[in-house]
């Protein structure tokens, strides 16, 4: 079959609705008639190009490690004694990170063969009693009132020692170094 040329015909565009002369109309890729000045070819994102999948297993990859437990290191005089007669101690450990309620042990200066010695004794309060090998459950919060414990948790925690009380009260002590830590970390 043929067709005419279309010398003096006339075309409506698809998207404008304007005539134009037959012979300058094109066809889009989405199947529409359109003068030429019109024409919009087809945008690339509307073919992508195939990606497979990501890689997602490792060579040599390992597990994570579990870090081994440590003592902190505390400042100079860190313990003060609540009051007279009392076994409650102040401890300020600026940004300590302790659990409250979890035991911790004081330990003084580190000796040979992973020994330590014991904090010193100080308002009655004996180096060695600090420094018990079980630890002391520990409270986060400066010890104000038998009815009140300042909000202050990250800077201060306190402890009761079991058989020695303070002789004055408010007095700090403990020297340098003393370092907290877990009571089951060994050297």
């Amino acid at each position: 079959m043929a067709y005419a040329r279309g010398k003096y015909a006339q075309a409506i565009s698809d998207r404008s609705g304007m005539a134009f002369p037959y012979n300058e109309m094109v066809r889009e890729w989405n199947g529409m008639l359109v003068h030429k000045s019109e024409f919009e070819s087809k945008h690339p994102q509307l073919q992508p190009k195939p990606h497979g999948g990501d890689m997602q297993a490792l060579k040599n990859s390992r597990t994570d490690r579990t870090e081994n437990d440590v003592a902190q290191l505390l400042p100079e005089n860190p313990f003060t004694t609540y009051a007279a007669s009392s076994g409650v101690i102040n401890v300020h450990a600026p940004g300590h990170g302790l659990t409250n309620g979890d035991t911790y042990r004081f330990r003084g200066t580190p000796k040979l063969a992973g020994n330590y010695s014991n904090p010193l004794s100080f308002d009655g309060i004996a180096g060695s009693n600090i420094a018990k090998a079980a630890g002391y459950a520990i409270t986060t919060g400066k010890f104000v009132s038998d009815s009140r414990v300042t909000t202050n948790t990250s800077d201060n925690f306190y402890f009761t020692v079991d058989t020695s009380t303070a002789t004055a009260g408010g007095v700090k002590g403990g020297g340098f170094p003393v370092s907290v830590g877990p009571a089951t970390l060994s050297a």
